[in-house]
């Protein structure tokens, strides 16, 4: 059998070694695309819970406010 040399098979592991790197470069943009793409996500979803705070704490304010309960109202009926 014809064996390759030394060099051939460190030119063939560099030659993979290569390959996998672009793999995982192209691996790695979309995952930090994916990663943007949330971060915007999540920031719009904080914006809008932010505003619907708001507007439930606006209609809050807007509730009359409620007397305090007289002692003979908490009583238990016998």
């Amino acid at each position: 059998m014809d064996h390759p040399s030394p060099l051939d098979q460190i030119a063939e592991h560099v030659e993979r070694l290569l390959l996998r790197h672009a793999e995982l470069q192209r691996t790695n943009a979309l995952l930090a695309e994916q990663v943007s793409t949330l971060t915007q996500e999540r920031d719009s979803l904080k914006s809008r819970l932010q505003a619907a705070r708001s507007r439930v704490d606006a209609l809050l304010d807007r509730l009359p406010a409620q007397p305090a309960p007289t002692p003979t109202e908490t009583k238990d009926a016998p």
